[in-house]
């Protein structure tokens, strides 16, 4: 396996001779998903995709993500879809962490790479094939669109990270940065999927409570995470869902930046009953 500045190589087994202490934990409002617990034994196969797993890292289920399903793919050579998406008010995105699969869609076929983002709206049709000599790994985060009066479905989009400079957030000198694919008032959008770079010695320095939902998966360097009450260590490679509201904060101690790939539900009305639409 090759390795990206996206992404450490997942997979395999430990050995028999490994201790079983880790930093998995599931809990009311927050877990955390290490990198080596993403094993071989715990993937899954998908209807409609050949030579394909995938780590699913987020479904809907009571007490845990409740708004989005997210899963790390891996394709071998040769592997794909030819109707991936099963559920056709689902919007998603694809975010490539390795190899180079190709994408059609909007009657376009797109050359992808690492740091290739793709996003896909709701009811678009799509093909993923990997025609490459080596697997292909990425990101699918999937969330039902939720529509709103007089905005239309968003447009497909796809770009690259480097093709977008990082917004620094005020106060911080670049050491906390956002790279957006989306304009944030563009309301069409009902979720965000962002690249948060932190550079060493960069914090989020007060405890962010509020009511978007979040997965965030490392995808470069490491850094130490405040979950509601606890302080956790956390590495590339490593995935963490955060419920609405759960107190959040974060210290990069470096020596390299931190960046981690960063999913929240945005620009809707909250439902006025648990489980039912906005109204």
């Amino acid at each position: 396996m090759t390795q990206t500045p996206y992404n450490p190589p997942c997979g395999g087994l430990p050995a028999q001779t490994a201790l079983m202490t880790g930093r998995a934990v599931f809990t009311e409002a927050y877990a955390v998903i290490p990198r080596g617990v993403m094993s071989d034994i715990v993937t899954s196969f998908l209807p409609g995709w050949n030579g394909t797993r995938a780590w699913i890292l987020a479904r809907p289920l009571s007490g845990f993500a409740e708004t989005f399903a997210q899963y790390l793919m891996e394709v071998a050579p040769g592997g794909g879809s030819e109707s991936p998406e099963p559920d056709a008010q689902a919007e998603g995105v694809l975010f490539v962490v390795d190899g180079g699969p190709s994408l059609e869609l909007g009657g376009r076929t797109h050359a992808l790479r690492p740091g290739s983002y793709a996003y896909l709206p709701p009811g678009a049709p799509w093909r993923l094939r990997n025609a490459a000599a080596a697997p292909a790994r990425f990101h699918w985060i999937r969330k039902r669109y939720q529509s709103a009066p007089g905005l239309g479905a968003p447009d497909a989009i796809v770009m690259h990270d480097s093709e977008i400079e990082p917004a620094a957030m005020p106060g911080t000198n670049g050491a906390w940065a956002t790279t957006r694919f989306v304009a944030p008032d563009d309301l069409r959008h009902d979720m965000h999927v962002t690249i948060v770079t932190m550079q060493p010695g960069g914090t989020i320095p007060f405890e962010e409570t509020h009511v978007m939902e979040h997965g965030l998966f490392v995808l470069e360097g490491k850094a130490a995470y405040r979950l509601n009450r606890d302080w956790v260590e956390v590495e590339a490679g490593d995935f963490m869902w955060l419920r609405a509201f759960c107190p959040q904060a974060c210290y990069a101690g470096g020596p390299g930046r931190f960046r981690y790939l960063l999913y929240k539900d945005v620009n809707r009305h909250p439902a006025l009953a648990v489980g039912g639409s906005a109204r």
